[in-house]
């Protein structure tokens, strides 16, 4: 397995089981240990992204965003170059969970955590590959509340056949395991007062992609940061 060091650059890549990309997001490596991969961004990061994605984002628009969902279903969709926005995320994966962990940023400090419900990762030589399965858990700063968010996309995946039976199944034992760290404080959440104290290392440049013949001739548009 490729061991990253810190400081390196690394590109999160969303794959549908097509073997296409569905995103692609620029990381830097704060540690990479046997337990999980810690990758963080700032503002400025490069980012791919579905382009009715991009625009659903950009106007605030819902039904887009299904539209969005429909084209991953038909496997037929184009990436537009985009640019982390607003927040720094702080991101723990373990290879094997359906599940990572983020802590999203803003001036004032840590603003939220968030359980990202995603395949378990796949090393490349450049990063890894996962699939981002829509539903997610956003928790508070002290851990003391929680709420299920994207649901109604979650049953909207689950129609269309992109997330299989067996995969709602390994997100159902994801769900009961992010809950149980929480409350036993464990994982991440073990050290929370570390956690709420980092901030982005501001020696090191902004990560951004590699170029290719898409991310040289797309336009840039911004990406709240935060929640996808």
């Amino acid at each position: 397995m490729r061991h990253f060091a810190p400081g390196e650059t690394v590109v999160r890549r969303d794959v549908h089981r097509s073997g296409r990309v569905w995103s692609e997001h620029a990381l830097r490596v704060v540690a990479d240990t046997g337990e999980a991969l810690l990758v963080a961004c700032p503002p400025g990061a490069g980012t791919r992204w579905p382009t009715l994605y991009v625009e659903a984002r950009a106007v605030g628009d819902r039904t887009v965003r299904t539209e969005a969902f429909d084209a991953m279903a038909t496997g037929r969709w184009e990436l537009t170059a985009a640019v982390w926005q607003e927040t720094e995320v702080l991101l723990w994966k373990p290879p094997a969970e359906w599940f990572s962990v983020n802590a999203f940023y803003t001036e004032g400090g840590l603003r939220n955590w968030y359980v990202n419900f995603e395949h378990p990762t796949t090393r490349t030589e450049g990063g890894f590959d996962t699939l981002d399965l829509t539903v997610d858990l956003v928790v508070a700063p002290d851990l003391t509340s929680w709420q299920w968010k994207d649901e109604d996309e979650y049953a909207h995946v689950r129609r269309l056949g992109i997330v299989t039976d067996l995969e709602h199944r390994a997100v159902d034992t994801a769900r009961d395991r992010a809950l149980a760290m929480i409350e036993e404080r464990s994982g991440p959440f073990a050290d929370a007062a570390t956690w709420a104290a980092w901030r982005w290392n501001p020696s090191w440049p902004t990560p951004v992609l590699p170029r290719d013949g898409r991310s040289g001739t797309a336009a840039a548009h911004p990406v709240t940061g935060g929640q996808p």
